[in-house]
This record gives C-alpha cells, structure tokens and sequence, in this order.
C-alpha cells in the first residue's frame, strides 16, 4: 500500500511527498484507512518511533471542517516536548491545507499567545492537560464541538497523576466523539482507565508492542553499583562517534550525571522538568544540530524527542516497568539505521534481565567492560583519523620553513610520538593502571541476584533505612503483591498531593510495602495530602520510615505508640518499636533487610512472646549487629 492508496485527500497527500514520506508505516497502514471509513474509538499499540503521530494526524486533518473556526479535535499529551513536536509535524501534514490552524498550549511559557491564538480561530488543540484545563477556567477554550480526543502517550499521563485532569477535560466534550488512544506501552491500569473513556473501542496492534527493535542490539554490562559513572564514561570513550540518550530515574540524578560528564570534558547536557522551555529549547536545539553528543535524561523529558540518527539508548538505570524499556530502546535504530540498546547492570539485577529479555524475544548481550588499553587504542586511533581527513589550510605554507627547522632533528618515528603525546597524555594518564570494572556472574546467577549476601554490603545501600541527605524516606503500605510500581507510586503521589513538581528519589518496591524519598521541603505535602487516600480499592497508609536504630523524633509514627517505626528496606522486615507500638505476632517482630525472605541477609523469626524467645532474639541482633 502507498499514501495514494489510503484514501487521504489530494491536499494531505502532497505534503506527505514534500516530506518524503513512500509506504505508509505498519500502524499508519492500519490506522489510517480504519479512521477514514469508521467513527468508532480506537486503541492504537506501536513502538515509538513507527509514525503513531501520522496514524492519527492525518485522518483527523481529513476530517476536519476547514471553515468552522473553532476547535474540532484536541489531542492531549503528557510533556511540552511532545506538544510542540505534534504540532509541528501536524502543521507539515496540513502545509497545502489552507485556512486550517493549529495551536500548541502547553505549560511553561506565557499562556497570552496561546489565548490570542485560540481567539483567532483555531481547528486543532494540541496540549498538556495542566494548560488545557487553565485554558478552559478562564473561557478561553471550548470543547463543545470537539469531534475528536486522541490521547496521546496515556500512559504517561496517568503516570504523572493526569487522571483527574483527564476527567475534567473529557467532561468539557461532547458524548458523541471519537476517542483516540495511541501508545507503545499499555500497562494493565490504563487498559482499566480506558474503558471509562471509551466505548466499545477497536484495539489495533502492530506485531508485539513489547518485542525489541529488528534493527537494534541488546548489551549490558554488569558492574557494582558504585562504579556505574565509571562504566558510563569508559562506555562513552570506547565509542568515539556515540550520539545517543543516557535515561537516568530521577531529575535530580538526570543533572548530577550530565554535570559529572560536562566537568570531565563530554559534550553532554541534560534535560528534565525543572527546566524551563527557553532552556530545553535551547538544549534540544544543540542535540539536533549535534553539538552535543550525549543528552541525559529522564523518560518523562524524552517523551517527544524525535531523531532518527541516535546510535546508542543507554540504560544508566533500569526502569522499573520493562515496556519502558522497549520504550527506550526504540529510540535508536530507526528509519533504517542500526542501533545499540545498553543497560549498565548491577549484582542485584539478574533477574530483571531476564525478565527483559523473554518481554524483547532476544537475549541481551553480556559485553566486557573496555580496560584502559582498549579504550586508548580505540581513541588514538580516532585522533589519527581525524587528522588524516582534516583539510590542509595552506596559509600554513609560509610557515613551513621554520616548522621543518624546528623539527629537523626527530626522525619519522620519534616525530609522531611527540606529537600523539602532546595530544593524548591527559587521556593515556587517566587510563593508567585503571581497575577492572567487570564483576562475575550474570542473569540468573542467585548469589548475585541475592545482592551476594557476605560481602559487598555497602552496594546494598539502595536498600538501606537512611535516606540520602536533605531527603526524608517514607514507608507506604502497598507493594508487589496490589500491582503497585513505581510509576503507579508517582502517580498516586502526584494525585493526592496535588503537585505534580514534587521530585520523586529512590523507590523500592518490596512484596507487601514499599518506600520512597523525597526532599524534605515536601515531608508535610506528602503527610498531609496522602492521609485516608486510597488507591485501586486498598487504603493507603504512609508514614515517616526510620533507619534501624535511630529514634523517631515525631514520637512515633501513624500507629506507633511510643517510638518511631523502624523499617531496614526488606520485604518481610519491618519492626515496631516503643511502648504503644501494635504487636501483630505476640512478641513483635524485629527485622529489617531485603526485599524477600531468600534475599535477606538474615533470616527473622516470628517470637512467641515469652522471655527466653525475647531475650535469643535480642543476643542474636547483638551478634548481627557485630557482624556488621
């Protein structure tokens, strides 16, 4: 099937060749015709990268009544990114379509423009839900005669705790409409959300939404936790020509990585939500023309970032849903191009390994981490390149003379040592005597999946009671077990709370509970807006977490009577201390470890609450105590 096959009017169909664009894309061929000749909802599942934007774009703007004035369709998307990316391709598809408008609201940037916009009559709505619904308070925009909602990236909305804004939204629009939902990842919540926005709709999916790009190959690394920065950079110096996306989980990590790469002299910067737009703007502007070379970001900033000439997605954590992974991944290897998809694993990952790679259908390469003797060559052999492809600028010739003079007595050998020494020594320095990264095991390898429990126990520190400093730890009561994870937590947080900037640090999700950490300007928010919440039917209960031994200074926590309640990390581990503190097993149970009993570093027994079980357990905390 061609684009002239589709059915698209004669308009749309000639700024789709300015474009270049041949053979519609797999979801594109499927879409298309469908939301021609139906108007039924529809579920759209493809990896990003396949066209989902011209899968929708190009049969709303098909439909859309040119001399009608006013807003026909609004497509909602998660990031200012993504919104400034659709509407700019979908003013391309419209280039010969005259009289028809697009108008990009979103947060960020002055809502004035916007206004006047909207004012002037304008077809198409493309936005994030927090400006959309400012738009809407003020009378700025109306939905009433929205013949078309397309949610992109749901997921991601939900995510960043959208649902609310969601429903104000949809509840604006008409009940006759055609809802949209395109995405690459649908996890099962937003299948569940999905039926309250839609109805009876038709799932369209392109092959597997969770299989791994044909054209990208799969690698990982398998480090200490504590030397991933090392890893980057050796990743990054083996790689010379490298153009690519490192994601890391927080903002906060997202700025001190691409800081650390600036300050060791990489072309890197970074980019997250705490940036302005003038900034990412400018940032972005600098990766497309590649002058940067490495960007480092979150998965929420990447959402919209459209190239297709990335040769490295580099995984410096793993996300905590897999099909974020295969999210991730499918940013490189695309229009044809190849790609590499690399994950810089630690000990305690083997099983999400392997769980990635029966989700992909392949299996991820284990690769060496490069020693400093491979990296050298690697570079120096870059640096002779580089010199033989340099165009010769014969203004030089007149200084030819006194350079030969001056050189006249090296000979060819020692001529070239000079001159690779004067300018690779910093680099041959740095790499001098560098350590062995590379730790044994890999997928599957139980010690290492146990975190190799009689040694390395500073790696466990992700796991640890103490929060990173200025932060405050929490413990909440769902886990594994009530389908929580971590993008469930941020969501729910972002939901209850009701601020969506609240910089989310490390998450451990555990069976039965879980513990997050944020910045302790935001301990009150948390407490205050998470209290007699519910999520999924469960009711929420969150309390200030405390490393084993230390006392609480509130007293005690939510059902604590006399002291805090202390929390090691661990799945099963979780004690109550002080006098007023609930005992559940009739001797209290002490703990605290990781996250399941074959996990734990030691083992913990329910007491019978007699003296002498009382009194084992206190001499056996004793001995661990000392152990450790």
């Amino acid at each position: 099937m061609t684009f002239s096959e589709t059915g698209l009017n004669k308009n749309i169909q000639k700024a789709i060749t300015d474009l270049g664009f041949e053979t519609p894309t797999p979801i594109q061929q499927e879409s298309i015709p469908y939301l021609l000749e139906n108007e039924t909802d529809l579920i759209a599942l493809a990896q990003t990268g396949t066209g989902k934007t011209a899968a929708f774009g190009l049969p709303v703007l098909h439909k859309i009544e040119v001399e009608r004035k006013l807003p026909q369709a609004i497509i909602l998307c998660p990031t200012r990114e993504l919104c400034l990316q659709i509407a700019k391709d979908m003013e391309s598809f419209a280039k010969y379509t005259k009289g028809l408008k697009i108008t990009a609201v979103y947060g960020g940037a002055s809502i004035m423009p916007q206004i006047k916009s909207l004012k002037s009559g304008t077809q198409i709505v493309v936005g994030t839900p927090g400006r959309v619904i400012d738009l809407i308070n003020r009378k700025s925009l109306r939905l009433q005669d929205i013949e078309f909602v397309v949610l992109d990236e749901a997921d991601e909305m939900l995510n960043m705790g959208f649902k609310e804004d969601l429903d104000t939204i949809l509840a604006e629009t008409p009940a006759e409409k055609q809802t949209l939902l395109f995405s690459a990842t649908m996890p099962k919540e937003v299948m569940r959300i999905s039926k309250n926005y839609m109805h009876n709709p038709k799932t369209i999916e392109v092959a597997s939404r969770n299989e791994g790009a044909k054209n990208v190959e799969h690698h990982y690394y398998m480090v200490n936790a504590r030397d991933r920065y090392k890893a980057l950079r050796r990743i990054c110096d083996v790689n010379p020509d490298i153009y690519g996306i490192v994601f890391c989980r927080t903002r906060r990590e997202t700025a001190e990585i691409a800081d650390k790469l600036m300050q060791d002299g990489y072309n890197a910067d970074a980019i997250h939500g705490e940036l302005s737009q003038a900034q990412r703007d400018h940032v972005m502007g600098r990766f497309r023309k590649r002058k940067l070379q490495i960007l480092v970001a979150t998965d929420v900033a990447a959402r919209g970032i459209d190239i297709n000439e990335l040769t490295h997605v580099i995984n410096y954590n793993l996300p905590d849903d897999n099909e974020v992974y295969v999210h991730r991944s499918g940013r490189t290897g695309r229009a044809g191009n190849k790609g590499t998809s690399i994950i810089i694993a630690h000990s305690r990952e083997g099983r999400k390994l392997k769980s990635i790679e029966k989700m992909i259908k392949r299996e991820l390469t284990l690769m060496k981490v490069p020693n400093g003797d491979e990296i050298c060559q690697i570079q120096l052999m870059k640096l002779i390149d580089k010199v033989v492809s340099t165009d010769v600028n014969h203004q030089i010739d007149k200084y030819i003379p006194s350079i030969e003079e001056k050189l006249a007595h090296l000979d060819k050998e020692e001529l070239i040592k000079h001159f690779v020494s004067a300018e690779f020594n910093r680099f041959l320095s740095f790499y001098k005597n560098a350590p062995d990264l590379n730790v044994t095991g890999s997928k599957g390898n139980d010690r290492n999946d146990r975190g190799d429990r009689k040694g390395k126990r500073g790696d466990r520190g992700e796991r640890t009671g103490h929060a990173e400093a200025g932060h405050t730890r929490f413990f909440i009561n769902l886990g594994r077990e009530k389908d929580m994870q971590a993008h469930n937590l941020i969501g729910l947080i972002n939901e209850c709370t009701r601020n969506r900037n609240i910089p989310v640090g490390k998450i451990d999700i555990m069976r039965k509970f879980s513990f997050f950490e944020v910045p302790k300007d935001f301990e009150t928010d948390i407490l205050s807006g998470m209290v007699d919440s519910n999520w999924n039917g469960n009711r929420v209960n969150v309390e200030v977490s405390q490393a084993p031994g230390v006392k609480s200074p509130r007293g005690g926590g939510n059902r604590g009577g006399g002291g805090g309640r202390s929390y090691g990390g661990g799945d099963r581990k979780r004690s109550n201390s002080g006098g007023g503190g609930r005992d559940r097993s009739g001797g209290g149970r002490s703990s605290g470890g990781s996250s399941s009993r074959r996990e734990s570093s030691t083992s913990s027994r329910r007491s019978s609450g007699n003296s002498s079980s009382f009194k084992g357990r206190f001499n056996a905390a004793a001995k661990r105590k000392r152990r450790d």
